[in-house]
């Protein structure tokens, strides 16, 4: 059991905005790895990312960050490095500037706030353009200096409203190691994203948003596997008789459909319980003698789980 000193928590939460509502009733646990938020515009992320950083305070509910309530937030800044994602940068700074300008506001001498910008900004490859104005940076630049300055202080959470915004593909791979390196140090790095496919790839667990409230969390595979018989399980089956196979896979009531692939050589096939499809491929290969060359998840992916989700409102 991790204790509450460890964890960043949310006791049923809400925030609302005048009658607008921003979450609701929201509860989760969030140990240190990385953690994405994913959902549509509106959903509450930025909000839920708001609340951990004590920026708001919920109208009803608990909010601590490793132990500390975000209503103390001297102490709290101390913990948490936030990166948003709208700039703001002073006219004509430069980078090492920037950084350093904040450091020195949180107390830091001179000395150490220029060692600990010079180590942010080393982290997030800018270490070539720090002396130049932000001004003359790229989107991909400004991102990678804002995230400097959430890392500068050390912190122990990190919290990420779309990094990845803006950076080219060589960039986003760079940040992206960066954040598992983060991760394994034993930071709390919340992200927010719309990349589907970079969350699924960096991140152990999700947690899916919309309307406001939490639909589902987990990682990805068990997130799916919450869904359900709302949206059947699409798996891809290769195999030498594919009409054979599917006379005998199409008796049970648990397999909705099935589609040859256009070679003959297999099939795709979607169920509303898969312990009991695999139960039966068993039965099928001991008992039957079929030979499969592969059966795997055709749709156990964040692509899948987001589009679900946006096809559904939320309703699940």
């Amino acid at each position: 059991m991790t204790s509450a000193d460890q964890l960043i928590v949310l006791e049923n939460v809400s925030k609302f905005y005048g009658e607008v509502l921003g979450v609701n009733r929201v509860s989760l646990e969030i140990a240190p790895g990385i953690t994405s938020l994913v959902g549509p515009n509106g959903s509450g992320k930025s909000t839920l990312l708001n609340l951990m950083t004590g920026l708001l305070q919920p109208t009803r509910g608990r909010v601590a960050v490793l132990g500390l309530p975000t209503n103390r937030p001297e102490e709290l800044f101390r913990l948490v490095g936030y990166c948003t994602q709208f700039e703001g940068f002073p006219r004509g700074v430069t980078g090492r500037r920037f950084i350093e300008s904040f450091l020195r506001i949180g107390g830091w001498g001179a000395a150490e706030a220029t060692s600990l910008a010079d180590e942010a900004i080393e982290r997030v490859g800018m270490a070539e353009a720090a002396d130049r104005r932000i001004a003359s940076y790229s989107k991909g630049m400004r991102q990678r200096i804002k995230l400097a300055q959430a890392l500068a202080h050390r912190p122990s959470v990190l919290i990420l409203d779309e990094p990845l915004n803006g950076l080219d593909p060589i960039a986003r791979a760079d940040v992206m190691g960066l954040f598992q390196r983060l991760a394994a140090e034993g930071l709390h790095v919340v992200v927010s994203s719309h990349i589907l496919h970079e969350v699924e790839t960096m991140s152990e667990r999700v947690v899916l948003l919309n309307g406001g409230y939490v639909i589902a969390e987990g990682d990805i595979s068990s997130v799916r596997g919450e869904m359900g018989a709302r949206h059947p399980l699409k798996l891809a089956l290769r195999c030498a008789a594919p009409g054979m196979v599917a006379s005998k896979l199409v008796r049970h009531d648990h397999v909705v459909s099935l589609q040859l692939h256009d070679d003959r050589r297999g099939m795709w096939v979607t169920t509303t319980d898969l312990g009991a499809f695999y139960e039966l491929l068993n039965r099928l290969v001991i008992e039957g003698g079929i030979s499969l060359d592969s059966v795997e998840p055709a749709d156990d992916d964040m692509q899948s789980v987001y589009r679900y989700l946006i096809d559904d409102g939320g309703d699940l």
